[in-house]
């Protein structure tokens, strides 16, 4: 190796490692600011269906609820037809909403300390917090990925993944009786309180 190139890699090495920390760090922004947004919502909400209702637009926002659904449902996604991914993919975007809506008790406010972000692989970044709610601590990490944005792609909740869970779930159902089953399991799920 040249004097040259060696000063060369000297210089790019520096380089690519703030750039992965500017990467980090701006994700983490982001999440900070939808975290942020959700909070602000969730303190003005006076019902549960109201408090869906204001959530939804944020969280349509922030989360990439079509790669959610895709990694969800597991390899059987490529076998449902243009329609039924639409389909699947409003109704998994209903459920998680208000699941997630659901964990809120309507007038209290969660406090949400971030940790410092990583960055596992090239568009990547996982920040992890920890969530203090209702005298209790949560381990909470957000997998956000870089597409037009970063967008919140997965959730690890006390070290169990929403998308893993969900996934035990849709692909047996896709086994049991494919897309048909997928969805009607989706959309009985919606149709519970």
């Amino acid at each position: 190796m040249t004097v040259r190139q060696l000063l060369s890699l000297l210089f790019l090495v520096p380089c690519l490692c703030l750039s992965a920390a500017d990467t980090a760090a701006d994700a983490q922004q982001r999440l900070h600011g939808a975290v942020d947004e959700v909070l602000k919502a969730a303190e003005g909400a006076k019902s549960r269906p109201a408090l869906h209702d204001k959530l939804r637009p944020i969280l349509e926002k922030h989360i990439a609820f079509g790669a959610m659904t895709r990694r969800a449902i597991g390899p059987g996604w490529r076998q449902f037809t243009p329609e039924q991914q639409s389909k699947a993919t409003q109704l998994f975007t209903t459920l998680i909403i208000r699941s997630y809506s659901n964990k809120f008790t309507l007038g209290e406010h969660p406090e949400v300390l971030y940790q410092k972000a990583a960055t596992p692989a090239p568009g990547r970044v996982d920040v992890a917090t920890t969530t203090v709610y209702q005298g209790s601590r949560y381990a909470v990490t957000y997998r956000m990925e870089q597409e037009e944005g970063w967008h919140i792609t997965d959730v690890v909740i006390e070290g169990v993944s929403m998308i893993a869970n969900y996934r035990s779930q849709l692909d047996a159902a896709f086994k049991k009786g494919g897309a048909a089953t997928v969805l009607s399991s989706l959309s009985d799920s919606t149709s519970r309180p």
